[in-house]
């Protein structure tokens, strides 16, 4: 008799974008750079908390870690690779590649490379662009990305954002230069429209059974692995408030955050997951 086969788990990608609260791009107007070093940093306890979760769950992800982040806390980098997840770049100082000049974006870029591989002593194969900044006018980006040495990208995001987006391209991995991958960030194609189902405020916003219902549709009607993000400063409820912030603003950072942990325990409960690297490359 022949016995029914059984179809194989989809992987998806979990990956955690590291910077703190006060590097956020909506609060740029708010917060000048130069006082960074002056606020109280919070992405210490909160990636302790998340590779605590992580080591509990027995899930490897990707972090996509700042360089300005690295600088200052290197044992996060080196625990980032001892436990075993993929040590990405989110690039050095969290300026977005649309506002910056290709010579910035290389130095950036580079700058970032070198010293997360200094102290992780891993190649660093991976670049996501802070707040999905790559689009139309700086698709030059891929090139230098390519130049720099990276050997994918995750830093498109098919929606149509009032910050970022290029909703027309494609949804899944797809080469975008020679020896270069783009793996957007997941959505779902409904109503003629892709809907974001990966991760940030829209995970805090929706109720988690929506989101659960989605990856869900991926992985069985697309047959795809979905990419899911979040950040540390999401898990922490008791980060400062910042004042004077527009209400549109305020909303889409703090709605929901004390649920955050639960929410992102049960899906890794709830899917199978993995690094960018191991699913995209075969790492």
């Amino acid at each position: 008799m022949l016995m029914p086969t059984r179809t194989p788990v989809i992987r998806n990608a979990m990956t955690i974008d590291v910077e703190d609260y006060f590097q956020v791009s909506a609060f740029a107007p708010y917060i000048a750079r130069g006082d960074w070093d002056s606020r109280e940093c919070r992405v210490e306890r909160n990636m302790e908390r998340i590779l605590a979760l992580l080591a509990e769950r027995q899930v490897k992800a990707t972090f996509f870690t700042l360089g300005w982040i690295a600088e200052r806390y290197p044992h996060l980098v080196r625990a980032i690779v001892e436990q075993g997840h993929e040590l990405a770049s989110h690039g050095y100082g969290h300026q977005r590649a649309s506002d910056l000049s290709r010579e910035a974006f290389a130095e950036d870029i580079g700058r970032a490379k070198k010293l997360l591989e200094d102290l992780g002593g891993r190649p660093v194969l991976g670049y996501r662009a802070p707040s999905f900044s790559i689009g139309e006018g700086n698709l030059w980006a891929f090139d230098v990305l390519r130049e720099a040495g990276y050997r994918y990208s995750s830093s498109v995001y098919p929606i149509a954002h009032d910050h970022y987006g290029m909703p027309d391209s494609p949804r899944f991995a797809y080469p975008v230069r020679d020896g270069l991958l783009e793996v957007p960030v997941t959505t779902l194609r409904m109503f003629n429209r892709n809907l974001p189902s990966s991760g940030g405020g829209y995970f805090r916003l929706l109720p988690y059974a929506l989101s659960r219902w989605m990856i869900r549709q991926v992985n069985a009607v697309d047959q795809q692995s979905a990419v899911f993000y979040f950040h540390p400063w999401e898990i922490d409820a008791e980060q400062p408030r910042i004042p004077g912030i527009d209400g549109k603003t305020r909303f889409r950072h703090y709605v929901n955050i004390p649920r955050t942990h639960g929410r992102i325990a049960q899906l890794l409960s709830d899917f199978a997951w993995g690094r960018m690297d191991e699913i995209f490359l075969g790492a």
